[in-house]
């Protein structure tokens, strides 16, 4: 399954928090393509591309993944756990952004293989500027695997 290098997957049933991070990435400029989706299970479908998400040209597989926790339905613990027990999703990278400090919540998430786990600054100015920083390291330089499977 090759992956749009230049799209990034938001997983945020908060829609002021979804509507910031996508303005914040938009401003960094380094991703072409930016999905909201605002459960677990909308997440789950458009990763496995199901239901009304099954086209693959239309719903590609994302470069990055942000991850909310606390998303009605199935959590974001439970949606990265199936992201990474799949070889084929497994390496994408998934940050865990979220307002949880629970030590549990971070525990699980990176017993899951959680690439990453930030907390949401209160600020408007100061959650920008982290997204914005997500966006430069993760788009421009991290070097992703290549895979030759589609």
């Amino acid at each position: 399954m090759g992956c749009d290098p230049t799209h990034i997957l938001i997983v945020e049933d908060e829609e002021a928090h979804a509507e910031l991070t996508k303005r914040a990435i938009r401003k960094a400029g380094h991703a072409n393509r930016i999905d909201i989706l605002n459960d677990g299970e909308q997440a789950l479908d458009y990763l496995f591309n199901r239901g009304i998400y099954s086209d693959r040209e239309k719903y590609p597989c994302p470069a990055l993944i942000l991850l909310d926790i606390n998303l009605p339905g199935i959590d974001g613990i439970e949606v990265l756990k199936r992201i990474k027990e799949d070889p084929r999703l497994k390496p994408i990278p998934v940050i865990m952004l979220t307002t949880s400090k629970r030590e549990e919540d971070i525990a699980a998430s990176y017993g899951h293989y959680a690439n990453s786990y930030l907390t949401k600054p209160v600020g408007f100015k100061e959650f920008e500027e982290k997204v914005m920083q997500i966006d430069f390291y993760w788009m421009n330089l991290n070097e992703p695997p290549t895979t030759s499977e589609d």
